[in-house]
């Protein structure tokens, strides 16, 4: 049988649950698919998705170091940039820059140091 690999599910490190659900579910407009604790008072364990991207958010040890970076490969950006934008997040106001291999790129860095690279290529010149 041939191997497939079906999908990358990227997992950041996380330290407050109340500042990490504010930036993801809030600002970026990601859903919370699902949050896991094995007891009341342990870390926090979720996954958030937005389209076809998937993230999980790790309060636990080891789980990831902050200040990693995911690339996201998307469309629209000139609209999603407008979106959050139009937010007023306090913490954040990204910009949109030319990237030298020809596409838009908007970074963002949540409350741990985690980078969120969106990317759109942009259209081919005739």
């Amino acid at each position: 049988m041939a191997v497939t690999l079906t999908r990358a599910i990227p997992m950041l490190r996380s330290f407050d649950e109340a500042r990490a659900k504010e930036f993801y579910l809030d600002f970026l407009g990601f859903d919370l698919d699902w949050e896991h604790r094995f007891e009341p008072e342990t870390p926090l364990y979720m996954q958030v998705s937005r389209g076809d991207v998937a993230l999980q958010i790790s309060e636990h040890h080891g789980d990831g170091t902050p200040g990693a970076a995911v690339f996201v490969e998307m469309a629209g950006i000139k609209a999603f940039h407008a979106e959050i934008t139009a937010k007023n997040y306090r913490a954040m106001r990204p910009g949109i820059v030319d990237a030298p291999w020809g596409a838009w790129l908007m970074q963002v860095i949540d409350p741990f140091g985690n980078k969120i690279n969106f990317n759109e290529m942009k259209p081919a010149e005739d």
